[in-house]
C-alpha cells in the first residue's frame, strides 16, 4: 500500500454527508450547516444538545455506515515477545507477514483483487508488523524504525475512518514522523481497533474509544516492558484523541499530543489524571475547529466529544501547526510536524500558540 496522495482542496474540506462507495466519486457537496460560518452556525452549536437526544433516541447506538466487508481468516495466535531484540522482532515480524499473506489469498479467491494486492504489498519483508488481522476493517501495528534500538518511541494513534482500505494516509504519516525524529527513533503505527466511520453516530460518542483503551493500555504497557529506558509519546489524531484521553490513567508516557481532535473524551486535561505532559494543536485549515464542543450524557450512554482540546478551559499546551488542513500535520516540511518531532525528542516546541 502506497501513501495514495488527494487534491488538496478533498483532504481538507468537511466530509461530506453521505459516504460514497469504494471507487467512486462526487461533486463537492455543501457542508452542513453547523460547518458554516453565519447565524446558522450559532443557532445549530445551541441546538446541538436537544439534537443529539433526539438523534440518540431515534437511531441505534449500534447503527453506521461500515465499509464493505471483505472475508479474511482468524489471524493465529501470537506468543507475547520475551524481548525487543532484533532476532525476537525479526520472528514476529515473520510470523505477521505470513498471517498478512494468508489473509491476501483469501481475499483474492473471494474476487477482492484490490485489497489483495494491497495486501500483498504489506507484506513485503520490508515492512514490519507486530500484528494483524484483516476482520472487519481490519487491524495492524506496524513498526518504522528500529525497536530494538529506539530511544524515542512515538506511537501514532488514528481517527474515525482508518482502515485497511485507507491505511496508506496513516503509513505516509508514520513514515515521515520517523524521518522527522531519526536517529535512533522509531514510530509504530496503531491501528489497533474498530475506527467508527467519519460520518456516523459514533463518530460523535465515545464508545468506540472505549472499546480501543484496553488494547491501547496494553500495547503501551508492553513498549514499557521491552523498552523501559525509552522515551514514549502518544501521537493522536482526530477521533484518536478520544481514545488517547480515555486510555490515558495509568499509561507510562512523556508526552500526549491531541492534533487535529475534536475532543479528548474528558472535561479538561486534568481529568485525563496522567503525569504525561498534554499537548494540543489545530491547523488554520482544518475542518474540526468548526464542530461544536457538547456533552450529553444519557442513561444509555454519552453523546458529544468533550471540550475543545484548544480551549484555555481544557487546560492543554497548545503549539502551532500553521495552516494545516485535517490530514495535514504530519507533511513533510509543516511546521506542526517540525514541532511534533520536537516535543517526542523532549525538547520544547519551536512555535508556541495561544490561540485556539
Amino acid at each position: 500500500m502506497i501513501d495514495t496522495a488527494q487534491p488538496q482542496a478533498a483532504r481538507d474540506r468537511p466530509p461530506a454527508p453521505l459516504p460514497l462507495s469504494p471507487g467512486r466519486t462526487g461533486a463537492r457537496r455543501v457542508p452542513p450547516a453547523f460547518l458554516r460560518p453565519g447565524p446558522a452556525r450559532g443557532r445549530l452549536r445551541r441546538r446541538l444538545p436537544a439534537a443529539l437526544v433526539s438523534v440518540s433516541l431515534a437511531v441505534p447506538m449500534t447503527v453506521a455506515a461500515r465499509p464493505e466487508a471483505v472475508p479474511a481468516p482468524v489471524p493465529p495466535p501470537l506468543s507475547p515477545l520475551r524481548a525487543a531484540t532484533a532476532a525476537v522482532l525479526a520472528g514476529r515480524y515473520a510470523a505477521t507477514r505470513d498471517a498478512i499473506g494468508t489473509a491476501s489469498r483469501t481475499a483474492a479467491a473471494a474476487g477482492h483483487r484490490w485489497r489483495a494486492a494491497m495486501l500483498r504489498a504489506m507484506a513485503d519483508p520490508a515492512r514490519h508488523f507486530l500484528s494483524f488481522d484483516g476482520r472487519d476493517g481490519g487491524r495492524a501495528t506496524e513498526v518504522f524504525g528500529d525497536l530494538a534500538t529506539a530511544d524515542r518511541i512515538a506511537v501514532l494513534v488514528p481517527g474515525s475512518g482508518t482502515g485497511l482500505d485507507t491505511y496508506g494516509l496513516l503509513r505516509g504519516g508514520a513514515m515521515r514522523l520517523q524521518r522527522a525524529i531519526g536517529g535512533r527513533g522509531a514510530v509504530v503505527a496503531w491501528l489497533g481497533y474498530r475506527t467508527p466511520s467519519t460520518v456516523s453516530l459514533q463518530a460523535m460518542t465515545p464508545g468506540r474509544a472505549d472499546e480501543a483503551v484496553p488494547a491501547l493500555r496494553a500495547f503501551v504497557r508492553d513498549l514499557a516492558r521491552l523498552r523501559p529506558a525509552a522515551r514514549v509519546g502518544l501521537l493522536c489524531h482526530s477521533y484518536g484523541g478520544v481514545v488517547c484521553g480515555r486510555a490515558a490513567p495509568g499509561l507510562d508516557v512523556a508526552d500526549i499530543v491531541l492534533y487535529g481532535s475534536p475532543g479528548a473524551g474528558v472535561d479538561d486535561a486534568a481529568a485525563m489524571r496522567t503525569r504525561a505532559a498534554v499537548w494540543a494543536t489545530r491547523g488554520a485549515r482544518d475542518w474540526v475547529a468548526h464542530l461544536p464542543h457538547a456533552t450529553v450524557r444519557l442513561p444509555s450512554g454519552t453523546i458529544g466529544l468533550g471540550e475543545d482540546p484548544l480551549s484555555p478551559r481544557f487546560g492543554a499546551r497548545i503549539f502551532a501547526a500553521g495552516d494545516a488542513g485535517h490530514s495535514d500535520y504530519l507533511k513533510d516540511g509543516s511546521p506542526a510536524l517540525a514541532n511534533i518531532a520536537r516535543i517526542l525528542s523532549g525538547h520544547a516546541p519551536a512555535e508556541v500558540s495561544d490561540d485556539s
